[in-house]
């Protein structure tokens, strides 16, 4: 099963912040329909196994993008379409391991084919194959121990963040928020129609030994940040810029949900839904997390208390 959700989006939970800090004296038949919405979306989250890693996915971007998402089974197939500010929310169980990744420029037919400006799984919506190069890729392997992190190997279309909440251990936040598109070298400009749409990797356009780590440069000792992969580091500190830049590039983690955002900032506050709970991270949210703490369970407190109502 999987839920639209428009509240977790920066935006939308500044202005949820804001009427928070309202007095309460709210009239109930106002704060009925988005209550009654949260309450749905609280119940259903209770039937998933606790063992499931709650993915949160946002479009924080200006315009409509398409994540894609392989293996997708947990995923709605695959691929989808998300508006700006709109997010999303699935499962995914101990043992998946894949790879999330942002699709732009897309135009799909009612039948779910079509074609992609960057990001491209072949001429379908719903994808059962790697994107094609240039892409910003979030790897994630689900264990005991999660292991995650923002690929720039094999090139950058969309800035993406990857943070956990509510894990143990680094869980640290990985990804790419600033844009390369915008300080990508020439050489390595993607364009369409004149306007640069991702910057692709050294490896994918001099396709050399020393780009691509392979051959005598197949190994960490050989294989060094070149001119091309430190600009990238420079962009982006917590993504990995070539093969083996493992030290500053992959994390871990135990028992944490992801949310994974597209065109923000690493250091914005995101909240996901765990064991019936509203959970935030905490860069930067400060008062706004202890804001949620207080009020949130007053507003759930409501809803109950109206829908006994109701149904009583």
């Amino acid at each position: 099963m999987l839920t639209f959700l428009s509240i977790f989006s920066t935006p939308h939970l500044k202005r949820l912040e804001k009427r928070l800090h309202k007095e309460m004296a709210i009239h109930v038949d106002f704060l009925l329909p988005p209550l009654l919405f949260i309450l749905i979306i609280v119940s259903s989250g209770g039937r998933q196994a606790e063992c499931a890693r709650v993915f949160t996915i946002i479009n924080d971007c200006k315009e409509m993008i398409w994540p894609a998402v392989t293996p997708g089974e947990n995923f709605h197939g695959g691929g989808f379409a998300l508006k700006p500010g709109q997010s999303i929310v699935f499962n995914a169980p101990v043992g998946w391991s894949g790879r999330i990744w942002g699709r732009s420029g897309c135009k799909f037919n009612k039948n779910g084919n079509g074609t992609c400006q960057t990001g491209a799984c072949g001429t379908s919506l719903e994808c059962k194959a790697s994107g094609a190069t240039p892409a910003t890729l979030a790897e994630f392997t689900l264990a005991q121990l999660d292991f995650y992190d923002v690929s720039l190997v094999d090139g950058f279309n969309l800035p993406m963040s990857v943070t956990p909440i509510n894990g143990k251990g680094n869980c640290s936040v990985a990804g790419c928020d600033g844009d390369l598109r915008t300080t990508c070298p020439s050489e390595l400009a993607m364009k369409s129609n004149g306007k640069v749409v991702g910057c692709r990797s050294a490896c994918d356009v001099f396709n050399t030994d020393e780009y691509c780590c392979r051959g005598v440069y197949g190994n960490p000792r050989i294989c060094q940040p070149t001119y091309y992969s430190k600009k990238f580091k420079e962009a982006c500190p917590t993504a990995y810029s070539y093969a083996y830049d493992d030290p500053t590039s992959i994390f871990t983690c135990s028992g944490t949900d992801y949310v994974i955002t597209f065109c923000t900032s690493r250091k914005q506050p995101v909240c996901t839904y765990h064991n019936n709970k509203l959970v935030c991270s905490e860069s930067n949210a400060n008062g706004f997390k202890s804001v949620i703490g207080r009020r949130w369970h007053v507003l759930l407190t409501i809803v109950l208390m109206v829908t006994l109502w109701i149904i009583s």
